[in-house]
C-alpha cells in the first residue's frame, strides 16, 4: 500500500449496515455516535457505512469522530443524482477535510426498477462528478466492482475498488485487473466463536439475500462455484471461501490471506445474527481491535 492510501484507509476497517444515523430514532443515533467514537479511538482506519447509505449518513458519523476515514459502502447511483452527491461531498469536505470517501455502486437489477446499462450509467455518473462545481476528485471516490470492466473503471476513474462478498481468488484477479497502484479494499464478513454450526447458520442467514442477486452469483460462478454451492443457503466450501468463521486469530489469518492476494485494506463486517435490527457489535469490534493491534 502506498503511504497515501495507508494514511487515508489504514489496513483494517469496519463495515457495518447499522451506521445509518438518518434512519435511526434519537436513541439509535446516540448509540451510533457512541459506537463510532469508540471505533475511532480503537484505531480502525476506515468506517464503511453499509446498506446503500446517503452522504448525510456519512456526515453524521464524521461529526461523531475525530480522525477515522468514513466511506459510503456503497451509495447507489440510482438513489442520488451526481449533482447532489457532488454538492454534499463538497459540504462534507469543508467540515471534515480529507476524511470522506464517496463509495459508489450500481446496485442490482432486482432492487432497482429502472436498472439498465449499469456500466455506461456509471461512466456517465463519473463524468457528471468530474463536471460538477466543485468536482469530486477521483482520489476521493471508490467503486463497488466485481467484474473486469468495472474493476478497470475503478482504476481509471477512481481511487480503486471496494468489492463485497468476494474470495481471496477474486482479490488476486482484481489486483491484476486494477494494476499495482489502485486501492483494493475488499469486505470480509466475520462470525466470531468456536461453534462452527452456529457460525455457518449466521453466515447462511446473511448470504440468503445475496444468493438471489445475479451480480454476486455470476461472479461466484466465474470463480468456479456451481449452482450446487448455492443450495441450502450455501455449501461449506462457499462459506469457507467467503467468510471468516472462528476465533479472532482465525479472523486475523483470513484477513492476511486477502492481503497476500493483493488487498491494501480489509473491511471487516461482524455478523452476530441480529443484522436485521440495529445491532452494534461493540464487544466483537473491541476483540478484533486487540488482535489487529499491529495493523491499526
Amino acid at each position: 500500500m502506498t503511504s497515501e492510501k495507508r494514511e487515508t484507509f489504514g489496513r483494517i476497517g469496519i463495515w457495518s449496515g447499522a451506521l445509518h444515523g438518518s434512519r435511526a430514532n434519537r436513541a439509535g443515533r446516540k448509540a451510533i455516535e457512541d459506537a463510532v467514537a469508540e471505533l475511532d479511538e480503537l484505531g480502525y482506519g476506515t468506517l464503511w457505512i453499509g446498506g446503500s447509505p446517503s452522504p448525510d449518513d456519512a456526515a453524521a458519523v464524521l461529526a461523531a469522530t475525530r480522525t477515522v476515514t468514513v466511506a459510503t459502502g456503497i451509495l447507489s447511483i440510482w438513489d442520488h443524482t451526481a449533482e447532489d452527491a457532488a454538492k454534499r461531498t463538497a459540504a462534507i469536505e469543508a467540515e471534515a477535510p480529507g476524511r470522506f470517501v464517496l463509495g459508489l455502486g450500481v446496485s442490482h437489477g432486482p432492487m432497482v426498477p429502472r436498472y439498465a446499462k449499469p456500466y455506461s450509467t456509471m461512466v456517465a455518473y463519473l463524468d457528471a462528478l468530474d463536471g460538477a462545481n466543485p468536482p469530486v476528485h477521483r482520489g476521493r471516490r471508490v467503486l463497488a466492482a466485481l467484474g473486469p470492466k468495472m474493476l478497470r473503471l475503478s482504476a481509471d476513474r477512481a481511487l480503486g475498488a471496494h468489492p463485497y462478498l468476494v474470495t481471496t481468488e477474486h482479490t488476486a484477479e482484481a489486483r491484476e485487473a486494477l494494476g499495482p497502484d489502485a486501492l483494493l479494499a475488499p469486505e470480509l464478513s466475520v462470525v466470531l466463536g468456536t461453534d462452527l454450526d452456529r457460525a455457518r447458520t449466521i453466515a447462511r442467514d446473511m448470504l440468503a439475500m445475496y444468493l438471489r442477486l445475479p451480480n454476486y452469483t455470476d461472479n461466484l460462478v466465474r470463480l468456479g462455484f456451481t449452482e450446487s454451492d448455492f443450495e441450502g443457503g450455501g455449501s461449506v466450501r462457499l462459506l469457507d471461501a467467503l467468510f471468516a468463521l472462528g476465533d479472532v486469530e482465525h479472523v486475523k489469518g483470513r484477513a492476511q490471506e486477502y492481503f497476500d492476494a493483493g488487498a491494501d485494506h480489509v473491511a471487516l463486517q461482524v455478523l452476530t445474527g441480529q443484522e436485521r435490527g440495529t445491532a452494534l457489535p461493540r464487544a466483537e469490534w473491541r476483540e478484533l481491535a486487540a488482535v489487529f493491534a499491529d495493523e491499526l
